[in-house]
């Protein structure tokens, strides 16, 4: 490993410009939420114009996001750690909208598949470069509640992406918009209407946000490492790793499951039209996503009372026991209003864990590794909950109940099931990490 030079022996700062940072970082994580997650809500649309099965619209949720998102995770995990993680940031977020807007223009499958694939490519720039930049910006202790500020981000794009988007679309049906706009369907309109103000996000990025210095714990110039020495250094530490995002991965099952089908679940079983939905689940989703990652570092807080070394983790096992129920009751929710509140509860339950699980993850690994880290994480879990949750939830419906209107089915006993299934190896996961800290703390005060 080779030294890098560090031009400056002090953390950036934790005043205001800091938060600053943290908020626009947040903002640019909304922008790519609302790219992201609006097509959620013009399922059946699309799938009426473009004559889509419910696998092959998962396909486009699912794998074409993560099968670029994977293909480009490492290579920005790794610019991350090497170069400017601002101006890797401003770059991606001007590609994904991009391709937002590519995907109003697509006329098939493999189009909109394409362009999807462009947007999971570019968002793959994100987690790493983000994270990344918040860990020199804040120390251990006050990391958490900035990660709690940075992952409000995905709830407050996923909410405006229902509310505005619903509303939105809404709106171009009833107006039928002319000029170089006539005749296209309003379900195009909304993906260029989402997709071009995020450049404007990512030239405020550009101007405002500066590149701090990569410091280690104890303000120490940071370490370099090869590809081949990070590899090795996550296979050596994989009985933590492993069991850490294997726990996570189930519980993001749910987190990615939820409002990829609720809303199609509402307006399916419960008679919900995309308006009511969108504006209804949507705040539901914002309200209870940005409660969930506030409430995260508090519940670590009063765990750590009692487990001051692995808190983090425990975070994550109490987030799956209370998520669980709610995910299970949603087959026998006897109304709209029940369903919607069942998985907003789960959705704030399960996000529970983000916030200190991303800060454990940024605090216990080396910084020069950190970008790696990240998007290794970011591609497991992306690969769980996109890949895999919402292709699941719809091979489901579509051969073994066999009735679109039983997507609620598949989705509370997936959903459940998987929450359950994290506790074991979360539990495995608590006792590696508290051995690991302690380890570290122990280094230190020798």
């Amino acid at each position: 490993m080779n030294a890098s030079a560090s031009p400056c022996s002090v953390r950036s700062g934790e005043g205001a410009y800091a938060w600053i940072v943290a908020v626009l970082l947040a903002t640019a994580y909304a922008v790519a939420f609302i790219d992201r997650q609006v097509l959620n809500l013009l399922v059946d649309p699309i799938k009426k114009s473009l004559v889509f099965s419910d696998t092959q619209f998962s396909l486009l949720q699912g794998l074409a996001f993560v099968a670029a998102y994977a293909a480009m995770g490492v290579v920005f995990g790794r610019l991350a750690d090497q170069h400017n993680r601002r101006n890797l940031l401003v770059a991606g977020t001007v590609i994904w909208c991009a391709f937002t807007v590519g995907c109003g223009l697509a006329t098939g499958f493999w189009s909109f598949f394409g362009a999807r694939a462009g947007i999971g490519a570019a968002e793959a720039c994100l987690l790493p470069a983000s994270w990344s930049l918040l860990s020199d910006y804040f120390s251990r202790e006050r990391l958490p509640r900035a990660m709690s500020l940075f992952l409000m981000g995905p709830f407050v794009g996923g909410g405006f992406a229902l509310i505005f988007g619903g509303l939105l679309f809404r709106h171009l049906v009833a107006s039928a918009p002319g000029g170089i706009f006539t005749g296209l369907e309003a379900w195009r309109l909304t993906f260029f209407a989402v997709g071009a103000p995020g450049v404007i996000i990512a030239l405020i990025v550009w101007l405002a946000v500066r590149e701090p210095p990569r410091l280690g714990e104890a303000a120490a110039p940071a370490q370099s490492y090869t590809l081949r020495e990070g590899v090795a250094y996550i296979v050596g530490e994989r009985a933590f790793y492993g069991s850490f995002f294997g726990g996570l991965s189930l519980l993001i099952v749910g987190l990615f499951a939820l409002p990829a089908w609720t809303p199609a679940f509402l307006m399916r079983a419960h008679g919900g039209s995309p308006a009511s939905v969108g504006l209804q689940y949507g705040t539901a989703t914002l309200i209870a996503g940005c409660s969930g990652v506030l409430l995260g570092p508090w519940i670590a807080r009063l765990l750590a009372r009692r487990y001051p070394l692995d808190a983090p983790v425990r975070t994550a096992m109490f987030a799956g026991l209370c998520a669980a129920p709610a995910c299970l009751f949603l087959p026998f929710a006897p109304n709209y209003w029940s369903a919607l509140l069942a998985s907003a509860t789960a959705s704030c339950c399960l996000n529970f864990t983000l916030p200190v699980a991303a800060a454990a993850l940024q605090v216990s690994t080396p910084n020069r590794l950190r970008g790696l880290m990240t998007s290794t994480y970011a591609f497991v879990l992306t690969a769980t909950g996109m890949g895999i949750a919402p292709t699941l939830i719809a091979l489901v419906t579509d051969r073994v109940f066999g009735d679109p209107a039983r997507v609620g089915a598949a989705l509370g006993w997936i959903t459940g099931l998987s929450a359950l299934a994290s506790l074991p190896l979360l539990a495995i996961a608590a006792r590696h990490y508290a051995a690991r800290l302690q380890a570290a703390r122990g280094g230190a005060e020798s």
